[in-house]
């Protein structure tokens, strides 16, 4: 079953519970912010890649106008709380200046499967030990998803949009532990090679070998 939604096409991926501060500079998205305060509605950003706008986005709510400046312009807090694929894309919705679309949404399996957790857990604190971000590990959640880590991976928007196309938590499972366990041996190789490049040139105490 269809629904009209408004659309606010941007070049990036957008997670279902994601938080994303955004700065209101267009007439027609400023325009889209008012109807949002005044009727209550939502929007959608769907990722604009390879210069079109993709089938699939992230349904967003206003929470809060941040500030409001004397052009017009606005800081806006918002939160993602669904995926959409859209049916028919409008240019324009009727009296408005802002794209619209009849979407429907995607259902979504979250259900982990727990060894694939603890395999992705391992790998993610791996990563982040390499680039030293400890601290970004130690504070995920027991229970956290795909979608909690998916922007501190190292992921192309292309691949971001891959998970956003997967209705399963398992398969956001996999493709995440595919792009760690390729990306993981290159990090490792890259900081021994820079580790001899740090000891190249000290006074090395080496135990010559005996002949």
């Amino acid at each position: 079953m269809t629904r009209p939604l408004a659309l606010f096409p941007l070049n990036l991926v957008v997670f279902p519970g994601e938080k994303l501060n955004l700065h209101i500079f267009e007439p027609r998205y400023r325009q889209l912010v008012h109807d949002c305060e005044q009727e209550g509605i939502t929007f959608g950003i769907p990722s604009y890649l390879n210069n079109q706008v993709s089938p699939l986005g992230t349904e967003m709510r206003l929470v809060s106008v941040e500030k409001t400046y004397p052009s017009g312009e606005m800081d806006i807090r918002t939160r993602a709380v669904g995926v959409f694929r859209i049916q028919e894309f409008y240019r324009q919705l009727p009296h408005k200046l802002y794209a619209g679309a009849a979407v429907e949404d995607v259902p979504d399996d979250s259900t982990p499967d727990p060894a694939l957790q603890e395999r992705t857990r391992e790998l993610v604190r791996q990563l982040y030990s390499i680039l030293g971000l400890q601290r970004l590990f130690l504070e995920l959640p027991p229970d956290f998803r795909v979608y909690d880590i998916a922007h501190h991976l190292g992921l192309s928007t292309e691949q971001e949009y891959q998970l956003l196309e997967a209705t399963r938590e398992v398969e956001r499972q996999q493709l995440v532990l595919v792009h760690l366990q390729q990306i993981l041996p290159v990090l490792q190789e890259t900081e021994r090679l820079k580790e001899r490049v740090r000891l190249n040139g000290h006074f090395k105490n080496l135990t010559p070998p005996s002949f």
